[in-house]
């Protein structure tokens, strides 16, 4: 055998790498291909709602808005009409007497319940000053009688008095409680008189009206008005 004869050929091929390096390197590759991936998809989804919000802005309609403005008109028509107050009434005096004074004139605002004149009736404070002391009569009168009634009736019991006269007692009591009753309504009447001395409004509204000055002469008889309201 020739000592200087070729080796063989697998003397002269280069040593081949291992499973677990070639493992290695696709792991390795996998790897850096998945960080690519990602570092270039975070961009994109960072970009996303402002993304969103362009595209909801350019899509919502554009409304341009004009401030409305009268025209003038095409045809003008003059029409008649009145004004007439939803509530209007004269005020006239509930007792006789003289204007002692007025408190609103014509154009005045008034409201319901307010004073606006007052009537000085010395005829009618004096009857009701006459009538209050015949109730005070009237009263004494009765609260006697029915003492004495009341008297009467017991002697009757023990026949010390006759029954003609206890009757005749008893019947006084009750004509002087009469009286009474008929003195009180005398006596409210009058005082209902003397507060109509005093003219308030029935409502609210405006005096359009006066027809009385101070001083003057009223008299519930002949419908005089004293003032004129309307609302």
């Amino acid at each position: 055998m020739n000592e200087h004869s070729p080796k063989p050929d697998s003397e002269n091929e280069a040593p081949s790498i291992s499973g677990r390096k070639a493992a290695l390197v696709v792991v390795i590759l996998l790897l850096a291909a998945l960080l690519f991936a990602m570092l270039g998809s975070v961009p994109r989804l960072q970009a996303r709602p402002a993304l969103q919000k362009q595209t909801d802005a350019q899509s919502a309609p554009s409304v341009v808005v004009a401030k409305p403005s009268k025209g003038a008109p095409a045809e003008e028509v003059i029409l008649p009409g009145n004004v007439q107050a939803y509530t209007d009434s004269g005020i006239y005096a509930r007792t006789d007497g003289y204007l002692k004074k007025w408190y609103f004139d014509i154009g005045a605002r008034v409201g319901k319940g307010q004073l606006l004149a007052v009537i000085e009736s010395p005829e009618v404070d004096q009857q009701l000053a006459q009538a209050k002391a015949d109730l005070a009569t009237a009263e004494t009168n009765a609260n006697n009688a029915k003492i004495q009634a009341a008297r009467y009736q017991n002697l009757l019991k023990s026949n010390a008095v006759s029954k003609q006269d206890t009757d005749t007692f008893v019947t006084q009591a009750a004509a002087t409680s009469a009286q009474v009753k008929s003195a009180q309504a005398n006596v409210q009447r009058l005082e209902q008189m003397v507060n109509f001395e005093k003219i308030y409004a029935p409502f609210s509204g405006t005096i359009t009206a006066r027809n009385v000055d101070i001083g003057t002469l009223i008299n519930s008889g002949t419908g005089h008005e004293l003032f004129h309201l309307s609302q």
